[in-house]
Parts: structure tokens; C-alpha cells; sequence
């Protein structure tokens, strides 16, 4: 059995789209195309298990840098989350050095301010 990566997916193409497409090259085990949890929207590329890996091969071979509704599909086969490599410089929220940012823990809560709104004594915000 081989997993798939398929990207470059029309945002309206659907599991069952997925399935038929890969369907001519093999048995499909299974078929899915990766929404956004909030909207349930298509984020325009899936995976497909694919019953043997002559039947990957093939679709690989017949289906990379081809065209749909105007966007190039990449198909590779899928690797495992763990080889994945990660993001380390991070950003966001809750970290823990640098100057920006939400919930930074750097603050000393001494020496001149960075910027942001302080309260002065009368309680209305000023800038610096």
C-alpha cells in the first residue's frame, strides 16, 4: 500500500472527485481532500492510499505536472509527519525571547519602555 500526496487540487474537488481520478490507475483505498476545520472549505490538496505501488507509480507518472481546471497537480509519494522538517524560528504567540509578539516572558518590568500603550496615572492610555 502507498500513500499519495496530491497537490495543486481544484478547491471545489470533492473525495469522491479524488477517488475516480485516481481510480484508472488502481484500487483506491482511500480518497481525501484536506478542508479547513472552520469553513470546511478545500485547501486544495489531499492524499489517496493507493492498493500497490505499481498502481502510485503509475499514477504519479501520468498525473504529475498535469493540468486541471487550470492548476498543475503535484503528486509525490506522502511522507511520514516525521520527516517533515519544522519550523524552529516559531513567531506567534507565547514566545519566549525577542521583543514582539503576544504573552512575551522577557519583560524585565524595569528601564525605558519598548513601545506599546502604558498607562499613566490618570488611567488614560499614552503611546510610549
Amino acid at each position: 500500500m502507498t500513500k499519495l500526496f496530491i497537490g495543486g487540487l481544484p478547491y471545489s474537488h470533492t473525495n469522491q472527485d479524488l477517488q475516480d481520478m485516481f481510480a484508472v490507475f488502481g484500487t483506491v483505498i482511500s480518497a481525501q481532500v484536506v478542508t479547513d476545520k472552520f469553513t470546511n472549505q478545500s485547501k486544495g490538496f489531499g492524499f489517496v492510499e493507493m492498493d500497490s505501488d505499481e498502481a502510485a507509480q503509475k499514477a504519479i507518472s501520468e498525473l504529475n505536472g498535469s493540468m486541471l481546471n487550470n492548476r498543475t497537480l503535484g503528486v509525490s509519494v506522502a511522507r511520514p509527519r516525521e520527516d517533515r522538517p519544522r519550523n524552529s524560528d516559531g513567531g506567534g504567540y507565547n514566545r519566549d525571547s525577542g521583543n514582539g509578539g503576544y504573552n512575551r516572558d522577557n519583560r524585565s518590568g524595569s528601564g525605558p519602555s519598548r513601545g506599546g500603550f502604558n498607562r499613566n496615572n490618570n488611567n488614560k492610555r499614552s503611546r510610549y
